[in-house]
């Protein structure tokens, strides 16, 4: 047997196990393929508004929600590397509607629009009777009419009765009330979700969705539909990112006396991949 075979029998061999050593990696870790092309570190002094807009809404959210969101610095703002959205009890007014709480809610519609990719949210998470973070993602366009027929991908809800668990769903189907919703918790081996921050994390593919708590996958889904289109209708596309902390509302019920206020999401960082 010659030298030279020997040499390119081993080459060979050295590349399909650097293949498949390659392929096991990048599956154990989506982000080795791919690349970072949106992020915010929340370094600055403020938001940065080429990234985020911030969403006034002086009747809530929907969901029989009882705050109200603001644009002050008491409900978002950036500080100590963090971005702090702030559920207050503090009779805030706006537009002539005072409510008895007031919060904060940014998105990065027209801004960061993605379709498919790896989002990737660290943050630590308020929790309480009444308090409902979320952060989670809206079709941009529409193109499959109203809410829930165009999607929305939660990526990660926490009701604050449950301070252990968070939830990843789907929203999809026909316009409501007629809509549909899958997905399936997570809850920690132990402590709570607003001890420390966690990594939540979504990767979105034609026809699947992933969800991640700390690098730990916990569910895929591959089946949903929309009244307007055909599958991977309505997950294929542009969707931005919405984060949110709601105060009561049908889904956490309402705040009680053993409910601390004010309420923070801290969030350290948000990147995506494709």
């Amino acid at each position: 047997m010659s030298h030279s075979f020997l040499v390119k029998t081993c080459f060979a061999i050295s590349c399909v196990f650097l293949i498949a050593g390659t392929a096991a990696a990048q599956e154990k870790d989506p982000k080795r393929a791919m690349k970072l092309v949106w992020q915010d570190e929340f370094d600055g002094e403020s938001l940065d508004y080429c990234k985020w807009g911030i969403e006034e809404n002086a009747f809530g959210g929907g969901n029989q929600e009882l705050q109200i969101y603001t644009d002050r610095k008491e409900n978002v703002r950036v500080e100590n590397g963090n971005l702090v959205l702030e559920a207050r009890r503090d009779n805030a007014g706006l537009s002539g509607t005072v409510r008895e709480y007031s919060s904060g809610r940014v998105r990065t519609k027209n801004r960061g629009d993605w379709k498919y990719g790896r989002v990737e949210v660290r943050a630590k998470l308020p929790t309480g009777a009444g308090i409902w973070p979320a952060i989670w993602m809206l079709s941009t366009e529409n193109h499959y009419g109203g809410w829930a027929a165009s999607g929305e991908i939660d990526i990660v809800e926490l009701k604050g009765s449950e301070p252990d668990t968070i939830h990843g769903t789907l929203h999809y189907g026909k316009p409501w009330p007629e809509n549909a919703s899958s997905g399936k918790p997570f809850k920690l081996a132990s402590g709570t979700f607003s001890d420390d921050f966690h990594t939540f994390a979504i990767d979105w593919s034609p026809g699947k969705i992933q969800w991640f708590v700390d690098g730990e996958h916990y569910q895929t889904q591959t089946e949903w539909s929309s009244s307007g289109g055909t599958f991977p209708a309505p997950f294929d596309q542009e969707f931005h990112l919405v984060l949110n902390i709601a105060v009561g509302g049908h889904w956490v019920g309402p705040p009680d006396d053993s409910t601390n206020f004010p309420a923070q999401m801290l969030v350290d960082y948000v990147r995506v991949y494709q």
